[in-house]
């Protein structure tokens, strides 16, 4: 599978194992342990590119769905600390430079601060209040089990899916994703008539599979996923014309994705399609397509239905195809690296509106499509998929990594501390994430870093590994 990519992957795709990320999580973890608005009551969420906070991390109160992908974060070096030492790039050794950090003392370090920062979150196992504790628990919880054999992280991992599962309305045969739809143009409240879905949903999915391996009534939690997961594919996904523009597309159904689907809670039946933070209704809001992408992936890698894994290819194809058509303006530099909305208008020529985190969630799915692809036998549409994304981080890398830099350096007593090699600083590693843009949304904010899209960037880079591909 490595020369349908070319023999220089490692080269080419090098900047995800740079000295410069592993000092920016660094930095982040340590001082965001001090100052008004600190861990635990405040996780990193996103990082500004202008305004009077430009380059440092905005803290969300802890209860904010994001807060599991900075632990992610940590607990993704910390495996490539401890199970693939040779891609953390090092100062020590270096003839031009005096300071001499050895891998033994950042594994040490990167353990310790995955121990404070996994903390809060075997507390939010708990939670029966959010769809999204899948995204809070598994980055950081999943890697600590699997590393450590810590029991307490796996039993938080089952309680979390057991509180997710609370969330499964049967007579649907789906599980609530939010309890209500507040924007400024539009108020769902009524739960008795209404009930809320949005196709992030389908990445919480894991976190119900995971446990189900797990634990004695693993049975109900793998069917209420699954039950999920098809819901999803009438109430989210809509059929598209079929555009090759190469030979090895998938050839079959391409879909594109709605964000917000409203169904009848007693019945499942579709009331609407909507958005939250797509441009409109009917357009295919970037983040939701590549959200969709991973998510079916996964439930395929979990059951093995084709169904899903048949799903998971048209979604890749249609965003790919979305990408590879944007208008000319598009290309300069960054054609892979999705706009926010693939329908949005765009109001700036010069400066499209994009989202990085679209780019590197879509990679990670697509690279776990491409392993599901080769198990199933389809080594050519494996490779596709395969070097798809790795352009999409190729891209990524090349026009939205940070041109700030860090390094780590050795300071008083040894601590190893982080200083800047540029003359700003920012604390995100990608720019140019959209966390909403809906015009209707009570809080619009474009044109920054996000916690996640640097998780999944980083993730992206520990696939590869796992998969002996670099």
């Amino acid at each position: 599978m490595l020369a349908t990519v070319g023999t220089n992957l490692g080269e080419a795709v090098s900047d995800l194992y740079a000295e410069n990320i592993l000092a920016k999580i660094y930095r982040t973890a340590t001082k965001s342990l001090v100052g008004e608005h600190r861990f635990p009551d405040y996780f990193p969420e996103y990082v500004p590119q202008d305004g009077g906070h430009a380059g440092s991390y905005v803290l969300r109160e802890a209860e904010f769905w994001t807060c599991g992908f900075f632990p992610g974060s940590l607990h993704s070096l910390w495996e490539r600390a401890i199970r693939f030492p040779r891609s953390i790039r090092i100062p020590g050794g270096a003839a031009s430079r005096e300071d001499d950090i050895c891998i033994e003392d950042i594994r040490l370090q990167l353990q310790g601060l995955c121990n404070i920062w996994s903390r809060p979150l075997h507390a939010m196992a708990s939670r029966t209040d959010t769809h999204d504790i899948g995204f809070i628990v598994m980055p950081a919880l999943k890697l600590d089990w699997e590393l450590t054999g810590n029991q307490h992280s796996l039993n938080s991992i089952i309680r979390a899916a057991r509180s997710l599962a609370t969330r499964y309305v049967p007579t649907a045969g789906a599980i609530r994703s939010w309890d209500l739809l507040l924007k400024k143009n539009l108020e769902i409240t009524d739960q008795t008539e209404n009930m809320i879905l949005i196709i992030d949903s389908m990445c919480n999915l894991d976190l119900l599979y995971y446990a189900a391996e797990h634990c004695r009534d693993g049975q109900e939690l793998y069917d209420i996923a699954t039950s999920h997961a098809t819901v999803l594919l009438r109430s989210h996904l809509r059929e598209e014309k079929p555009q090759p523009l190469s030979q090895d597309c998938y050839a079959g159904p391409w879909y594109s994705t709605c964000h917000v689907a409203n169904i009848d809670p007693r019945t499942g039946d579709l009331k609407a399609r909507l958005t939250h933070q797509g441009y409109a209704n009917e357009s295919t809001w970037a983040r939701g397509q590549a959200w969709g992408i991973m998510g079916y992936a996964q439930t395929y890698m979990s059951t093995k239905t084709e169904t899903f894994l048949q799903a998971a290819c048209g979604l890749a194809e249609y965003f790919i195809y979305r990408l590879e058509t944007a208008p000319d303006f598009v290309n300069e530099g960054g054609r892979y690296v999705p706009l926010w909305d693939f329908d949005a208008p765009i109001e700036d020529r010069s400066s499209p509106l994009r989202d990085s985190s679209a780019g590197s969630i879509a990679a990670n799915g697509m690279l776990i499509l491409s392993q599901a692809l080769a198990a199933a036998g389809e080594t050519k549409l494996s490779a596709r998929y395969l070097r798809m994304a790795v352009k999409l981080v190729r891209e990524l890398l090349e026009f939205a990594q940070a041109p700030e830099k860090a390094r780590l350096v050795t300071g008083s007593s040894y601590a190893i501390q982080v200083e800047d090699t540029t003359p700003t600083g920012f604390d995100g590693i990608l720019k140019f994430g959209t966390a909403n843009n809906n015009q209707y949304s009570k809080k619009r904010y474009a044109n920054h870093g996000l916690v996640y899209g640097d998780y999944y960037l980083v993730e992206f880079g520990n696939r590869l590994l796992r998969m002996g591909l670099v």
